[in-house]
C-alpha cells in the first residue's frame, strides 16, 4: 500500500492574511531542538553535498554551472568550472565566519559528491570520481588522482553521487540511471550498466540495456558498487535504481538509500540487500515500468516491479517528491530519542524525514516516518502555511545531511523555487546550510588528536562518519598495539560503537573474540559479526555461517544465504536448506535472500525443494514451497505449475501464472497459451495480458504464430511518402517543393514529416513560413505544440503571468477546471492517468511559484523519464510520444495514452527531442484566470 505524509489525502490550508502575527522559524524542528542559520551566499553557492572534516568544518560541492544548456539565460557562472568550499566556524560564536576555495576545476560541472578523510577530498562528479590531495595542509590540493571514471550522466542529476566509507574501510558510490556507465577498476574488473533510459544532453552516449558485466551478470539502471580504497575489488552491492541520490551505510554494515520516483508520487526510502535488484526498470532495463505494468496493479508497486518475482521489497513508498541526502544518526548528542535515527532529505517536498528503523523479520519495512525537519508547519492531520505573495517556504531544497563533529546536523539547502527537472529559477546561485543543535545543552567542537592510539580510539567513536573512518585507517596502522585501546568498545552502551569495533578487531583479527558475537542477542549485533567475518575470516565462511544460524535471527539467516550463493551447492545445500526449514512464506526479506543464495542454482534445487517438503502433488505444495518456486521459477517447475495453474484459487492463480510467465521456455509459453484457450472471464483476461506482453519481448519467438491483437499502428498514405522524397531532393524544382511542402502540412502524419526535416535542416526558412500558414488545423494539441518549434505558427495570444498570478480563486470552479483540461493525461482526484505526472501531491513538491512555470512552460523543465522521441517506421509512418521500452520491441506512448508495441526491425529510425509531451497553454482553449484557478486548486490539494 502507498503511504501518504503522516495522513492518507494532505490538505493544503490557505489564510487570506497578508502574513503571519510573527516571524516564521528558520525550520521547524522538534521542541527540543533548535535550528541556527549557520551560512549563505556569498559564501558559498547552489550546495549540492556536504561533509565534515577532523577539525569540525564543514565542505560544500557547488553546482554553480549546473545544466547551462537548459539554464543559460542570465544564472551565475563560474568559467572555471565548479569548486569545492570550506566554511568554518573559526571564532566559536555559532555561525561559519569563514569561507576559502579548496579546488576549483574545469572538470567540476555540477559535482554532487564529496567525502573529506584526512588529507584527501573525494569528489563525484560524472563521469570521474576525483581525489584531491593537500599534502601539506595548506587547503590547497598539492595532487590530482582520478580514482575511477566511466559513469554516465555528466551534468546530469541522474549521474555519480557521493562516496561513504563503510565499516569495512571500503567505499560506497552510489550511481543514478543516466548511463551508459562503464567503469574499470584498478584490477582491470569492467563493470557495465545500462537501460532504456535516454535523456537529452550535449555530452549523452546512447544509454544501452541488457549490458554484461565481467562477472557475467546484466546490471540495470542506477547502482551502488564497492570498491577498496586502492580502486581494487569492486563490486555490485544492489542495482536497478532510478536515481537514488546517496547511500547511506551504518556500522552495523547496512545500506539505506531514498530513490527518486517517475513523477507518480512513488518515492522511497528502502533497507538494501547485498546483490538485490531494485526493481524499476524490468530486469534487463529494455522496459520502464510502464511497459511491464500490469492490469489491476497500482502506481506505486508497478512503479517498482513489487509484483515480480527476484525484485527486493521497496520500503516505505511515501508519494511524491525529489530524494536526496540520506544520513543515520549513530551518537545521542542530539538527544537518546534521536540516536539510530535515518534522516532522509527530500528537496521536492521541502522536508527531511526520520525514521526509527525496526526489524520485521529479515528487513526493515520503515514503516515509522516522522517530519522531522520542514519549512513548512506539518501536523498530523494538515500541512499549514500562510500563503502570501513573497513566501519562500517551499524554496527550501534540503540538498544534503551531514553530522558534525560535535553531533549537531548541518543540512545544505540549495534554495530555489523549484526541483527537478533540469531547472533551476533562482538565478543567482543562492543557497543556505542550517544547522540543528539541542535547545538546552551546549556541543562544543572535539580537538581531535590523530597522533596517538588514545586519540584515534577517541575519534574513532565520533558522530562524523569519515573522521572515524580516518581514525579507523590510524587505528589499523597501528596493528596489534590498539586492540587492547579498542576491547572495552566491545562493551560500549552505544551499540553502533559496538559494531565498528567489531568490524576493525575482525581485520586486525581478533576473529574469535568476533566469533562469541555470531549468536549475540542483539540481531544487528549478530550481523555485524557476520558480514565482518565475511570479509576478514573467508577461509571460515561455513563454519561462521553455521554458528551464525544458531542465533535464529532472521536478518542473520538472510544474510547466510546472501553470503552461500557464491559456493558449489555441495557445499552450501545443508545450511541453506536449514534456512528454509525456517521460512513461513510471509517474510518478503528473507524470501529475496533465498532467492540470492539459490540463484545460481536454480534448475538443479527444484526436485530437492519437492523433498525437502516431501510433497507431490502440485495442489497442496506449503505456501513456503509455493513461494520459493515463485521467487526462483526453475523450468523444471513447468509441469507443476500448469498443475496448479488449472485447480487453485483466483489469487493463487495469479501467482502461479506470474511464475510460469518468468519462465523463458517454449513449455511455459504453451501452458499459458493452452489455458487460455480454455479459461474464460478474467482469468482468460490475465492470460491473454500475458501473452500479448511475452510475444512482444522473452516469448517473441515461441509465440510467433499466435494471433493477438493487432496494435492499429499510425498509416501513412504513400503520396505523403513521395512529396517527401521531393524535398530530400536538392534537385527538385521550386514549384515541386512548394506543392509538396502543402501537401504534407495539410495532414498529420506529413506534419510530422516535415518536422523531421526541419530538425534535419533539409527546409528552408520560406518553406517552413509556407507550412506554416496550414498547421494550425492539427488538432492533436501535444503535435501542435511540437510544430511550433520548428515552423513559425501564428500563435493565437500570448499568456502574461502576472494575470496567471493575481487570479481571483474558487477551489470548485478550480477543480472542475483541473479535470476538463489536465485529467485526459495526468491523475487528479479520482481520475488515474499515467501519460504525464501524478498531479495528486503536487502541492507536496511545487511552491505556486513553480507550479505556474511548469504550466505556462512545460517544455522547460521535462521530468526525467519524460522525454519525447520522434520514430520513424519501417512503412514510412511516423509516431511521436514517450519511449516506455526498447530491445528487440519498443513501446511508445502518444499522447492520447494509446501504447504502441513495435519489434525493432519495425523501426527505421528514432529522434530524441527536448519538448514535452504536454502541450503549451497557448494552443488551448484556456484563459490565464483559468490557469491561475488550475495553479489554486493544485496547490490546495
Amino acid at each position: 500500500m502507498r503511504q501518504l505524509f503522516n495522513i492518507v489525502v494532505p490538505v493544503m490550508l490557505f489564510l487570506n492574511c497578508t502574513g503571519p502575527e510573527e516571524d516564521p522559524p528558520l525550520l521547524f524542528v522538534p521542541e527540543d531542538l533548535e535550528v541556527i542559520l549557520w551560512s549563505e551566499s556569498p559564501d558559498f553557492f547552489n550546495p549540492t553535498n556536504i561533509d565534515v572534516d577532523a577539525k569540525g568544518r564543514v565542505w560544500v560541492t557547488e553546482a554553480v554551472n549546473y545544466r547551462d544548456f537548459r539554464n543559460a539565460e542570465g544564472h551565475m557562472v563560474h568559467e572555471e568550472g565548479d569548486r569545492v568550499v570550506i566554511l568554518e566556524d573559526s571564532n566559536g560564536d555559532g555561525k561559519a565566519n569563514s569561507s576559502k576555495v579548496f579546488v576549483q576545476d574545469p572538470d567540476l560541472r555540477s559535482p554532487l559528491g564529496l567525502a573529506v578523510v584526512g588529507n584527501r577530498v573525494i569528489v563525484s562528479c560524472s563521469p570521474h570520481i576525483i581525489i584531491y590531495t593537500d599534502e601539506n595542509g595548506d587547503d590547497i590540493p598539492d595532487k590530482k588522482e582520478i580514482f575511477l571514471t566511466g559513469f554516465g550522466g555528466r551534468d546530469h542529476d541522474h549521474g555519480l553521487h557521493a562516496g561513504v566509507l563503510g565499516p569495512d574501510g571500503k567505499w560506497y558510490f552510489i550511481v543514478g540511471n543516466a548511463g551508459p556507465h562503464q567503469v574499470t577498476d584498478k584490477n582491470g574488473w569492467i563493470l557495465r550498466s545500462g537501460s532504456v533510459y535516454n535523456e537529452y544532453t550535449p555530452y549523452a552516449e546512447e544509454n544501452l540495456p541488457n549490458q554484461v558485466s565481467d562477472d557475467g551478470n546484466v546490471y540495470t539502471g542506477g547502482l551502488v558498487i564497492r570498491v577498496d580504497q586502492d580502486g581494487t575489488g569492486m563490486q555490485v552491492m544492489s542495482h536497478n535504481f532510478r536515481n537514488a541520490f546517496e547511500v547511506a551505510v551504518d556500522s552495523f554494515g547496512n545500506m539505506w538509500q531514498s530513490d527518486n520516483d517517475d513523477q507518480t508520487a512513488s518515492c522511497r526510502t528502502t533497507w538494501l540487500m547485498e546483490g538485490s535488484n531494485a526493481g524499476f526498470f524490468s530486469a534487463n532495463g529494455e522496459r520502464t515500468w510502464q511497459a511491464d505494468r500490469r492490469p489491476g496493479h497500482t502506481v506505486p508497486m508497478a512503479h517498482w516491479h513489487q509484483h515480480d518475482p527476484g525484485v527486493l521489497p521497496a520500503g516505505d513508498i511515501y508519494g511524491a517528491g525529489s530524494p536526496t541526502g540520506i544520513v543515520r544518526l549513530e551518537g545521542d548528542e542530539l538527544g537518546k530519542a534521536y540516536q539510530g535515527m535515518l534522516l532522509s532529505a527530500d528537496a521536492g517536498r521541502n522536508i527531511i524525514f526520520g525514521y526509527h528503523p525496526t526489524l520485521r523479520g529479515a528487513g526493515y519495512p520503515l514503516e515509522e516516518r516522522t517530519a522531522f525537519i520542514s519549512s513548512v508547519k506539518i501536523d498530523n492531520t494538515n500541512y499549514i502555511w500562510h500563503e502570501v505573495e513573497d513566501d519562500q517556504s517551499k524554496w527550501f531544497r534540503p540538498s544534503d545531511i551531514a553530522v558534525g563533529t560535535e553531533g549537531a546536523l548541518y543540512v545544505a539547502d540549495w534554495f530555489d523555487p523549484i526541483v527537478g527537472g533540469h531547472r533551476m529559477m533562482d538565478k543567482t546561485g543562492h543557497g543556505k546550510i542550517y544547522k540543528i543543535q539541542p535547545k538546552n545543552k551546549s556541543l562544543e567542537k572535539p580537538n581531535l588528536d590523530f597522533s596517538s592510539v588514545e586519540g584515534l580510539v577517541q575519534a574513532f567513536q565520533n558522530p562524523a562518519i569519515h573522521v572515524r573512518g580516518y581514525a579507523r585507517e590510524g587505528l589499523l596502522k597501528e596493528g596489534q598495539a590498539s586492540i587492547p585501546a579498542l576491547l572495552p568498545l566491545l562493551e560500549s552502551d552505544n551499540p553502533f560503537i559496538q559494531a565498528r569495533a567489531i568490524w576493525l578487531l575482525a581485520e586486525l583479527g581478533e576473529r574469535e573474540k568476533i566469533r562469541g558475537f555470531l549468536d549475540h542477542h542483539d540481531a544487528e549485533l549478530a550481523l555485524a559479526a557476520f558480514r565482518a567475518l565475511r570479509q576478514f575470516d573467508k577461509a571460515n565462511l561455513l563454519n561462521n555461517a553455521a554458528i551464525a544460524l544458531e542465533s535464529k535471527h532472521s536478518v542473520v539467516m538472510a544474510e547466510v544465504a546472501i553470503a552461500l550463493q557464491a559456493l558449489p551447492l555441495d557445499q552450501s545445500r545443508s545450511l541453506l536448506f536449514s534456512i528454509v526449514g525456517t521460512f513461513d512464506g510471509n517474510d518478503p526479506w528473507l524470501l529475496h535472500a533465498l532467492g540470492l543464495g539459490f540463484a545460481a542454482h536454480r534448475e538443479k534445487i527444484y526436485p530437492e525443494l519437492l523433498r525437502y517438503f516431501d510433497t507431490k502433488d502440485p495442489e497442496a505444495w506449503p505456501k513456503p514451497l509455493a513461494k520459493l518456486v515463485w521467487e526462483l521459477h526453475p523450468a523444471d517447475a513447468v509441469e507443476d505449475l500448469a498443475i496448479r495453474l488449472a485447480k487453485l484459487s483466483e489469487k493463487e492463480m495469479e501467482e502461479t501464472m506470474t511464475a510460469l510467465a518468468f519462465i523463458n521456455t517454449p513449455k511455459a509459453a504453451a501452458v499459458i497459451r493452452n489455458f487460455y484457450a480454455k479459461a474464460s472471464g478474467e482469468e482468460k483476461s490475465q492470460a491473454q495480458w500475458w501473452l500479448q506482453f511475452r510475444k512482444t519481448n522473452e516469448w517473441k519467438t515461441y509465440l510467433a504464430d499466435w494471433e493477438s491483437p493487432q496494435d492499429n499502428l499510425p498509416q501513412v498514405e504513400p503520396e505523403v511518402l513521395v512529396f517527401k522524397t521531393t524535398l530530400l531532393d536538392t534537385l527538385a524544382a521550386k514549384a515541386d517543393r512548394e506543392k509538396a511542402i502543402i501537401a504534407l502540412a495539410s495532414e498529420s502524419q506529413g506534419r510530422l514529416h516535415l518536422t523531421q526535416l526541419a530538425i534535419m535542416e533539409r527546409l528552408s526558412k520560406h518553406e517552413k513560413e509556407l507550412a506554416a500558414k496550414w498547421m494550425n488545423a492539427e488538432i492533436n494539441l501535444a503535435n501542435k505544440s511540437l510544430l511550433a518549434h520548428y515552423f513559425p505558427m501564428e500563435v493565437p495570444r500570448l499568456l502574461d503571468r502576472k494575470e496567471v498570478e493575481r487570479a481571483k480563486t474558487s477551489l470548485g470552479q478550480g477543480e472542475a477546471l483541473a479535470i476538463r483540461h489536465c485529467a485526459v493525461c495526468h491523475s487528479i482526484g479520482k481520475v488515474e492517468n499515467e501519460i504525464g505526472p501524478d498531479l495528486r501531491q503536487v502541492n507536496q513538491k511545487f511552491s505556486k511559484t513553480g507550479l505556474i512555470e511548469a504550466i505556462l512552460e512545460p517544455d522547460a523543465a521535462v521530468g526525467f523519464g519524460s522525454e519525447t522521441f520522434l520514430i520513424e517506421l519501417t512503412s514510412g509512418a511516423m509516431l511521436y510520444g514517450m519511449l516506455l521500452s526498447s530491445g528487440p520491441v519498443v513501446t511508445v506512448m502518444e499522447s492520447s495514452g494509446r501504447k504502441h508495441l513495435i519489434p525493432s526491425e519495425m523501426i527505421k529510425g528514432r529522434r530524441q527531442l527536448l519538448h514535452s509531451l504536454m502541450p503549451s497553454p497557448v494552443w488551448m482553449d484556456i484563459s490565464e484566470n483559468e490557469i491561475g484557478q488550475i495553479a489554486a486548486y493544485l496547490m490546495g490539494g
